[in-house]
């Protein structure tokens, strides 16, 4: 069968129901950020009103404003050095096309920011300390890099077919720092310094596989130390380029898994986040001493950190049991969102698995009350260049209360895990990460653990991508596929997407589909669609610029022609949706698609 869901909720047991829904419609923040030179003033985005915007939050007299108001809500956000200014990007239905607004931190209308520049996809924003403003922007002709100031019209200090975009604009406004990939390969930028006329200072490339991600330039006026990661030892590390000197002062941290840096507001001394196996927690690095202190941070994931100038530390946690939390250092709740908490979760559990390439790190949700085997959903995440962690999930949590356990694997292609494990999928795009997500499936399975046949696969995005790869290429490993914003036909995909994952496939790929088709062919869902055995669910966003609408419509029209049961639900939005009623929607559509297929499986927990 086919069909096309509306925008109705299935019925479930009302506990159930009301325990899942309530995760997604309690509020949450984002961690607050603040500007440089009035550290009062703050932004950060909240779903307080069902749907996620933009607040204002004046911490001198604790009045909290809300400064954006959009049907379909907004994501990114900035506030100005001087924090008379929010700055927002407006776009259009969550396409991610569209150019910058700003409007007064205190309230008013909002105004173009850069008057001057068309609509692009957004590539980086930066603030000097008074006036210039470096505007990143990507379009089809590639990737471009502009200062505006206010009554001019903006320069053009960079441009280049490949791509780009701002890392970072020094305090005294002499220096720019720009990411970018003039190699062909914008999965291990490079880094350029040019000046305000566009003029080079200095390049930096550690050669082919090695990228330098640039954080920011040190936060003192007449600094000219920019920090970086470099990837010089199998795994990212901390670099301070010196562009007046040349230097580059390589900081050896001996912690192990990865790290991120930010400095601290006095330029000495740097806030390390220490990610290893899906937990994270907090250091500071004195830069003079060399020495490296641990901050306390509870046992879970750190998402966000920053210094503050006055030295306090804040920090976005959560982990797999409990909601998301702004919090100090000192132990401190910085910021309570409105209305009840979310209900906890589950915790989660470790798994190492042998697979083809060495051990495969894995987490295990268990519902409660049932007894293994389970059945099991696999919730692959997306990226690939991301990883699973020891963090709080709504639509993980919803499955673990509707009797599944669910397994997240940090497969090849994974960050977390060194350079090599991120970088190994290269040359078996998308059949590299179902290997390690097979060697996982198949302990559970031989382990008792997991129940055969009740095992869904599932993802969003790269995630989405796996799930329709893997039941064409493990036809009778899964039980049923749920997609969710997936690649289907990889090749009409690079056709229709942004210029920027344009680059990053030609990169991932060793070239476009016209120079190397077979690698396309043999790593893209639909050639594999007439090997689908399980019933699909597939959910699409209209406006989506990452995974394009038409490319899943090539996939959907091959199902319908050999007559496969599929079920396919559309919103109308981007890659993902800010508004909380429709990922309870998506959710339900999900719950339901599952519990219906699975229905006339036997197992202990029916």
């Amino acid at each position: 069968m086919t069909g096309q869901f509306d925008s109705s909720l299935p019925s479930t047991s009302a506990d159930v129901e009301e325990r899942w829904q309530a995760r997604y419609r309690a509020a949450r923040t984002s961690l607050p950020q603040w500007a440089e030179l009035a550290p009062d003033r703050c932004l950060y985005v909240s779903n307080a009103t069902g749907v996620f915007e933009v607040y204002a939050w004046d911490r001198a007299t604790g009045v909290h404003r809300q400064v954006t108001d959009r049907t379909e809500g907004t994501r990114h956000a900035v506030v100005d050095p001087t924090g008379e200014w929010v700055w927002w990007f407006d776009d259009t239905d969550g396409d991610e096309f569209g150019r910058w607004r700003r409007q007064p931190f205190a309230g008013g209308p909002d105004e173009d920011a850069t008057p001057g520049l068309d609509a692009a996809y957004p590539s980086g924003l930066a603030f000097g300390r008074s006036d210039t403003v470096a505007v990143g922007r990507t379009t089809d002709a590639g990737s471009t890099v502009h200062l505006c100031r206010p009554a001019r019209q903006p320069v053009t200090i960079y441009a280049h077919q490949e791509s780009a975009g701002v890392v970072d604009v020094s305090r005294d406004e002499s220096l720019v720092a720009v990411s970018h990939s003039e190699h062909c390969d914008s999965r291990h930028p490079a880094l350029r310094a040019v000046r305000p006329d566009g003029t080079v200072v200095a390049d930096l490339w550690d050669g082919p596989g090695k990228g330098l991600h640039g954080l920011g330039f040190a936060p003192l006026v007449g600094d000219t130390r920019l920090l970086a990661l470099h990837e010089r030892r199998d795994r990212p590390l901390p670099l301070i380029w010196d562009l007046a000197t040349g230097d580059q002062h390589e900081i050896d941290v001996d912690l192990p898994g990865e790290v991120y840096a930010d400095w601290y507001a006095d330029g000495r001394a740097l806030l390390v986040l220490h990610q290893h196996r899906a937990r994270g927690e907090l250091y500071r690095y004195d830069l003079d001493s060399g020495r490296l202190s641990a901050l306390p941070t509870p046992t879970g994931s750190v998402l966000a950190a920053t210094a503050r100038p006055e030295g306090e530390v804040e920090f976005l946690w959560s982990s797999a049991a409990q909601p998301p939390v702004v919090r100090s250092a000192a132990g401190e709740t910085v910021l309570v969102p409105p209305g009840d908490p979310a209900p906890p979760s589950v915790p989660v559990e470790d798994l190492d698995v042998e697979g083809p390439a060495g051990k495969v790190h894995a987490l295990l949700s268990r519902p409660e009350g049932v007894a293994p085997p389970y059945p099991g959903i696999f919730l692959v995440h997306g990226g690939p260049t991301a990883h699973d962690a020891d963090a709080f999930h709504p639509d993980e949590a919803a499955w673990v209360d509707a009797g599944f356990a669910v397994v997240r694997v940090n497969y090849r292609g994974s960050d977390g895990y060194g350079t090599a494990w991120r970088d190994a999928l290269q040359g078996r795009v998308g059949l590299t990460e179902l290997e390690d997500i097979a060697a996982v499936r198949d302990h559970g399975v031989r382990s008792g653990l997991l129940d055969a046949d009740r095992l869904v696969l599932s993802g969003a995005s790269w995630g989405g991508y796996l799930t329709l790869l893997g039941v064409g290429t493990q036809p009778d490993a899964w039980s049923l596929g749920i997609a969710v914003v997936p690649v289907a036909d990889y090749v009409a995909a690079y056709d229709d997407e942004m210029e920027g994952l344009r680059a990053f496939d030609r990169s991932l790929f060793g070239g476009s589909p016209d120079q190397v088709p077979e690698r396309y062919r043999e790593s893209s869902p639909i050639t594999y669609v007439d090997d689908v055995r399980v019933p699909l669910l597939v959910l699409a966003g209209a406006n989506d610029p990452r995974c394009p609408v038409r490319q899943i419509d090539n996939y959907l029209a091959k199902l319908s022609h050999r007559g496969h049961p599929h079920e396919v639900y559309r919103y109308d939005a981007g890659h993902g949706s800010l508004v909380v009623e429709e990922r309870i929607r998506q959710t339900a559509v999900q719950l339901d698609f599952a519990r219906r297929h699975l229905a006339d499986r036997t197992g202990p927990s029916g």
